[in-house]
């Protein structure tokens, strides 16, 4: 009997990380899955072999788009081509709701009756409630990583099922020393150490890079001793390394997942784009703010669609700004410096910010059984049938 596939299409970090902990929970069921399609690095570290380097399609914004429209197509020629040479038993899409959304349109078309499972649930709530209707026609299952998601999706007609977010997966089960990873990066025994992460797309870290330097100038004249570490991947490691080339704060690139999260617990403070990140450093116990801008263009879109005024799922879950937040207009740095400076110079309010974060974040998980775990066992429901 033919071995089960699951075709994954991945197109960013953050959905290589959860379908890294899904392939593992699916081999954990059945080592005899075989797995196929498009993953960045912590799947690669898993063996799985992807069909392109998923930066070419991890683009956000509409004037952000345009320049790579040409690559972007190509990619979705290539994946659809692969999907029918390869007739997997089960497509798991996850996140990067754009590009899949035109992959399952053609697929639609075509007449394609493979089972198709997505992973983290489009955002329609929060900026277009019409676009519901497509997400009803294109896939057969929605994985959700907020509780609140399956009941506004199940009255439009998607069947849906809160797996929760396997973020605490990620960060647990490793004890950090602080000196030992000191020693490895080079970094002065005694610092004020941040982490600073511009994102994990090229045009993040375009846009943000500036805003975030800007800012650490500012707060560094206030801690003298300051010294940066960046996690990113490997992929934009080199563009970021240039783009900090020549700055006069002291500063380490990070590589690795592992050492990301030992950086995350040894700074006293991070700033970040918006995204999973927020989410890994609540778990690490890191006080932080995000920031994220689009560009002036594509900031006007995303503000004139906006249906929620909250961008961190955190502050989502609490309806409350627990993560000070710095999005579209409001990236700049003469925001961001006095906030974290706040917080920074007194301790217990940002002790007091984590302490609240983590009671919201727990509510990202399901009852009885971890995130991963969950969601391939709902995976797993179409591949026994």
């Amino acid at each position: 009997m033919k071995n089960k596939t699951v075709y994954f299409v991945v197109g960013e970090s953050s959905g290589d990380l959860l379908a890294s902990r899904l392939m593992q929970e699916l081999q954990n069921i059945d080592p005899t899955i075989s797995f196929a399609g498009t993953g960045g690095e912590t799947m690669a570290e898993k063996g799985f072999q992807s069909l392109f380097d998923i930066s070419d399609i991890s683009v956000m914004g509409v004037l952000e788009v345009l320049p790579k429209l040409n690559l972007i197509m190509r990619r979705l020629n290539q994946v659809d081509d692969d999907i029918n040479e390869k007739r997997p038993d089960v497509i798991v899409t996850v996140d990067s709701w754009s590009f899949v959304r035109q992959l399952l349109e053609r697929l639609k078309k075509q007449g394609n009756n493979t089972p198709k499972i997505h992973y983290v649930a489009p955002q329609v709530w929060a900026w277009n409630k019409g676009r519901v209707k497509v997400v009803a026609k294109l896939i057969d299952r929605l994985m959700t990583l907020l509780p609140f998601e399956p009941y506004f999706f199940a009255i439009h007609g998607v069947k849906s099922t809160f797996v929760g977010h396997p973020v605490s997966e990620y960060t647990s089960g490793r004890l950090t020393n602080t000196d030992a990873f000191k020693t490895k990066y080079n970094i002065p025994e005694k610092c004020t150490m941040v982490s600073v992460l511009p994102g994990s797309r090229q045009s993040e870290i375009k846009r943000l890079i500036p805003v975030f330097k800007q800012t650490l100038k500012s707060i560094k004249q206030e801690f003298p001793d300051l010294f940066i570490v960046i996690p990113s991947v490997a992929a934009i490691a080199k563009k970021v390394e240039t783009a900090f080339s020549g700055f006069d704060v002291p500063h380490r690139i990070i590589i690795g997942q592992n050492d990301k999260y030992d950086a995350f617990r040894s700074s006293v403070f991070a700033i970040a784009a918006s995204g999973t990140v927020s989410l890994e450093l609540t778990a690490c116990g890191t006080p932080h703010v995000i920031a994220y801008s689009f560009g002036f263009i594509s900031n006007r879109i995303a503000k004139l669609f906006a249906g929620t005024k909250y961008a961190n799922l955190i502050n989502i879950i609490a309806q409350k700004f627990i993560i000070p937040e710095f999005v579209l207009e409001n990236c700049r740095e003469k925001l961001i410096t006095p906030k974290v400076l706040d917080l920074m110079q007194n301790p217990e309010k940002a002790k007091a910010q984590i302490d609240e974060a983590l009671i919201y974040l727990e509510k990202l998980l399901p009852d009885g059984k971890t995130p991963s775990r969950k969601a391939a066992e709902t995976v797993f429901e179409y591949l026994r049938s």
